[in-house]
């Protein structure tokens, strides 16, 4: 099923449309990572110290997961357009958002660590 839109513009060169689909299964290959994180977080990392917290770290990872896979074809459709076109790149939200959850993740883990710790 091609888009209404790959027959817009020109042609870019296949040298650029392979770079995006390479960087759309970098966004895939991530997700995925994400959501067999919190697998593993939800079944095979023992309870921590502090009540919720294992649950959590997974829901956010599984969301984020989710999230990144959904708006992974959207970006790569937005990009591959704006080639078409010649149009400047869109930006987008969504290393922010998996920087924002890493990062928070990464916090969580360290607070849990420092308490067990104690």
């Amino acid at each position: 099923m091609t888009p209404r839109w790959y027959e817009e513009g020109e042609e870019p060169d296949y040298r650029f449309t392979l770079a995006n689909e390479r960087t759309f299964l970098a966004w895939l290959r991530t997700a995925l990572a994400l959501l067999a994180g919190a697998v593993a977080l939800a079944q095979l990392v023992p309870a921590f110290s502090v009540a919720g917290v294992r649950t959590g770290l997974a829901v956010l990872l599984a969301v984020t997961g989710t999230v990144l896979a959904a708006f992974s074809y959207r970006r790569w459709a937005q990009v591959q357009r704006a080639m078409r076109h010649g149009r400047p790149l869109p930006m987008t939200w969504l290393p922010f958002v998996v920087g924002v959850v890493a990062a928070l993740a990464g916090v969580a883990v360290v607070v849990v660590v420092l308490l067990h710790t104690r």
